[in-house]
């Protein structure tokens, strides 16, 4: 093998996306196309009593105004699987009836010649209401709250083990404390878009999405167009963070308009638009309480969460989702409560549930490390989890106790001074702080093609996408091992529903999903090969066994003998063949109720499943056990912060992640997303949060001027490392994905490295300088 998994090579489409080759969403040059602009409602609750148009479609160029008077008839999606295609507001289809439900719900559609011209014509649109009485304060409404029932991952939201409420009164040391994050918004660079235009009664789409397939599979659902009559297309994206992992308005919305104009039809929101129509995350209110002898051993963990959700669709920030695994603990008591309000669904981002869960856990035991006078790391290694008491399971991999061992080296915490506000530089106070990362390993079923052509190149094809993390590159250096080929002869071909259908991008689930059925189609590429040279008496390799040959600088060769073999390209043409090809599913999920059913008699997808009962690197991995396992990558941040003690302003200076996320695909992306993840959750802790109008419930910080984010001047010094230990049981390739769990504890470890710094513990993200003065 060439062993190039792993190595920082370049990103493969790195050239592509400097020089402006990459193609995105609302790039797509479509002839005879026409541009929409939404208008969104200015009331946070209520009806439409009457829309006037005359003016707006006055203005040159206007051909056409969508409201639901004229808008087709929708259907309502059976899925509330992201994989199968969620839209993200089940009971508000949009523009089919008068209702209002939250200030910025998308209510029409102006459609024009330019852009400009559809946008000038938007704001002439008049709009009359008949308003109602909006509900849109979390604290004001708690007494409103109800318990959901399972989450739309559906992971359980209400959960409990021994008697928490007892332990914790009974406990020599306890913390019992409220912790609150704000709204926060995705504000990924390139905003959500689509052109859709119909080719008779087919439907194609160029969306900005984080899941091809299942957007296919949501609007067959919507506009009542059979599947093989929908194709989604999605080369590139210029983020999701989960946003795009949902469907949204402008999804669906874009195909009404072009049925209505016939023609092809733009409709990219603009980012004022992006803050009430196309999700965020949930406000939380977290209750912590833990409890603990003399020594730091916990015994007792509640961790109570009241979160938002709309009166259109259910989402659950789940918080608490990480506590019951996390430490040990005989006694442990989590529920999520949820209030509706007049505001847009949230939906997830980055490491729902986890990333602000495991803020207020993490600060939670911190807070109990300086009242037992234990060193935190000490107290979480006291608390050390060697498995799932929850679930009773092992974990299928993990290396956590390492991750704090080097992570404290890097930071140099051995030279830390335990004590609050007694660390200087200069007049500036100096504060460490740490937490625990964690996020789930998830796998679900996924396809894949590998084409080996007569020149010796490959094509590989899944129908999942690249959402600018770098799939694109890890999945052509798997597929580079199992041919035995340079990367340059690999072309990676992603973001086409037409493709074998692949993961969607959430839950950092497309490594350790589309990996192994990338390799599998490889490999069954590979072993057609095989077959052929040992059976051919003109092959030096003739009558050699399946096992005693290697794939390897371009062709096979012996093993024994490595001089002894052939290149592709001779192996073709001596066949007279253009090319040999494999499919391959992996029908594996670590989420047991998102199992795969079989396809279809005499779909493309059956055929790919009878051909993988023959591929020996799918059976191999399908035969794994792991029922008797859990699935979770660990890890470890360290921060340094820097407080000005006279303006209040938090510099963090030193940041280290420390993770153990199974096989390292390639250090270079890997590195970038949990770098990524960091800078996430240094903005949570320090700077984003999105307010509202308190009468109007409209967001007030609506763009990149008030809504602010961590920028370059931010930027504390990166320190990453990886354990890099394979995790066999997950999969083949051994690694998890990372794409969240860097964002998971840091923030934590952002706001203790300021209690260490400053004496003051705050509990209310985000932490501003006025609450450090």
């Amino acid at each position: 093998m060439n062993e190039i998994v792993g190595k920082p090579i370049n990103r493969v489409d790195g050239k592509l996306k400097v020089t402006g080759g990459a193609t995105y969403s609302a790039e797509f040059n479509v002839k005879n196309m026409v541009h929409g602009v939404a208008v969104l409602s200015t009331v946070s609750k209520g009806r439409i009593k009457n829309f006037n148009t005359a003016t707006a479609e006055k203005v040159p160029g206007v051909i056409g105004i969508l409201t639901y008077k004229n808008s087709m008839q929708l259907h309502s999606p059976s899925s509330s699987d992201p994989g199968g295609g969620r839209y993200a507001e089940k009971d508000l289809l949009p523009l089919q009836n008068d209702r209002v439900y939250y200030n910025g719900q998308m209510i029409a559609v102006v459609m024009a010649e330019t852009l400009e011209q559809a946008e000038h014509a938007s704001h002439l649109v008049k709009v009359e209401y008949m308003p109602e009485e909006p509900v849109i304060n979390l604290e004001k409404n708690i007494g409103k709250a109800y318990k959901p029932d399972k989450a739309p991952t559906g992971a359980e939201t209400q959960v409990s083990r021994g008697n928490a409420e007892d332990a914790l009164k009974s406990a020599s040391l306890k913390i019992e404390q409220s912790y609150t994050t704000p709204v926060y918004h995705h504000n990924a660079m390139e905003p959500h878009a689509t052109i859709a235009l119909w080719q008779g009664d087919t439907v194609l789409f160029y969306d900005a999405t984080q899941s091809v397939a299942g957007t296919k599979t949501l609007m067959s659902a919507m506009l009542g167009v059979p599947k093989d009559k929908v194709r989604v297309i999605s080369y590139y994206i210029g983020g999701g963070f989960g946003s795009k992992g949902f469907s949204w308005p402008n999804t669906v919305v874009s195909a009404m308009c072009a049925k209505l104009v016939n023609r092809p039809v733009k409709l990219v929101l603009s980012r004022q638009q992006l803050f009430t129509t196309a999700g965020r995350r949930s406000q939380t209110i977290q209750k912590i309480g833990l409890g603990s002898d003399q020594s730091g051993k916990l015994s007792a963990i509640k961790h109570e969460t009241t979160a938002e959700t709309s009166f259109v669709d259910e989402f659950v920030e789940t918080a608490g989702v990480a506590t019951p695994m996390i430490y040990s603990s005989p006694n442990v008591d989590v529920s999520h409560s949820l209030v509706r309000l007049n505001k847009g669904t949230p939906c997830p981002m980055r490491a729902p549930g986890e990333a602000p869960g495991t803020y207020a856990l993490e600060v939670a035991m911190d807070e109990l490390a300086y009242q037992s006078g234990i060193d935190p790391i000490q107290l979480r290694l006291i608390n050390y989890a060697d498995q799932d008491e929850q679930k009773h399971k092992e974990f299928s991999s993990k290396n956590l106790k390492e991750c704090y061992r080097k992570g404290a080296e890097m930071i140099g915490w051995s030279n830390r001074n335990p004590k609050p506000g007694s660390m200087k530089e200069g007049k500036m106070l100096v504060g460490f702080g740490m937490a625990t990362a964690t996020y789930p390993a998830n796998r679900s079923a996924s396809s894949a093609k590998a084409v080996l052509f007569a020149d010796g190149h490959v094509e590989v094809m899944c129908a999942t996408q690249d959402i600018g993390t770098g799939t694109y590159t890890i999945m052509t250096q798997a597929a580079a091992d199992a041919f035995g080929l340079p990367v340059d002869k690999i072309k990676m071909k992603l973001g086409d529903s037409e493709y074998p259908k692949g993961a969607n991008s959430g839950g950092s689930q497309v490594t350790a999903s589309v990996g192994p059925a990338i390799r599998a189609a490889s490999l069954g590429t590979v072993n057609k090969v095989v077959k052929m040279v040992i059976a051919d008496v003109k092959s030096p390799l003739h009558g050699l066994k399946e096992e005693e040959v290697i794939a390897q600088n371009g062709g096979i060769y012996s093993k024994v003998k490595p001089s002894v073999g052939e290149l592709y390209t001779d192996i073709l043409k001596r066949q007279g063949m253009q090319d040999v090809r494999a499919s391959a599913i992996t029908k594996v999920s670590t989420r047991q109720s998102t199992e795969s059913n079989p396809a279809a008699a005499g779909s493309a997808e059956a055929e790919i499943e009878n051909e993988s009962k023959t591929n020996e690197a799918v059976q191999a991995d399908e035969k794994t056990d792991r029922k008797p396992y859990v699935f979770h990558s660990f890890g470890a941040h360290f921060v340094k912060v820097l407080v000005d003690p006279d303006l209040g302003t938090v510099h963090v200076e030193k940041a280290v992640g420390v993770m153990d996320i199974g096989t390292v695909m390639n250090l270079k992306t890997a590195k970038n997303q949990i770098m990524g993840g960091m800078v996430f959750g240094i903005g949570m802790a320090l700077m984003e949060e999105t307010q509202y109008d308190p009468k109007l419930g409209r967001p007030v910080t609506r763009d990149l001027s008030n809504y602010l984010v961590p920028v370059n001047a931010d930027m504390p010094e990166f320190e990453i490392a990886f354990i890099n230990k394979p995790d066999t049981i997950i999969s083949p390739i051994g690694a998890r994905g990372i794409g969240e769990i860097g964002i998971t504890g840091i923030t934590a470890a952002v706001a203790n490295a300021i209690y260490h710094a400053t004496g003051k513990r705050v509990r209310q993200l985000p932490i501003t300088p006025d609450k450090l003065i």
